[in-house]
């Protein structure tokens, strides 16, 4: 990992990690990254907070909820639907602004619908992300 030193990057290719010391790396991503991810392969990441960007342009298939804390969840560009699942309902939060953003409670299990290209933002706490497919 290395220290971001001032020269422009995109959250896209390249992760932020940041560290409860207040210090920020650099977090290649490529292809792989996100089964590398689940199988462990990145043990610092299990401390401080991730942020990470993707598009995406149709509903996500799984749900995802983080033990380590809230989440941030932030509109780019296009428009989605955050939906969480509290206790007998869902609640459905609509990102339709850029800039537009919700807090995820802590291990509150979510997911994203859109039907156009988008992309939103993430800040995630920590290790432990679970997952299970929607529907399940």
């Amino acid at each position: 990992m290395e220290t971001v030193l001032g020269s422009a990057k995109n959250i896209l290719s390249t992760f932020l990690h940041f560290l409860e010391d207040g210090t920020a790396h650099e977090i290649p991503v490529s292809e792989a990254f996100w089964g590398e991810l689940a199988a462990g392969n990145h043990p610092q990441l299990d401390r401080g907070r991730l942020m990470s960007a993707f598009t995406f342009a149709e509903p996500w298939n799984m749900w995802e909820r983080h033990p380590a804390g809230e989440e941030l969840v932030m509109l780019i560009s296009g428009a989605a639907t955050v939906v969480l699942e509290e206790p007998g309902q869902e609640r459905v939060v609509e990102l339709t602004q850029p800039g537009a953003y919700v807090l995820i409670p802590q291990n509150t299990w979510h997911t994203a619908r859109t039907a156009e290209p988008t992309t939103l933002l993430f800040l995630t706490p920590g290790a432990g992300t679970e997952h299970r497919p929607v529907g399940a």
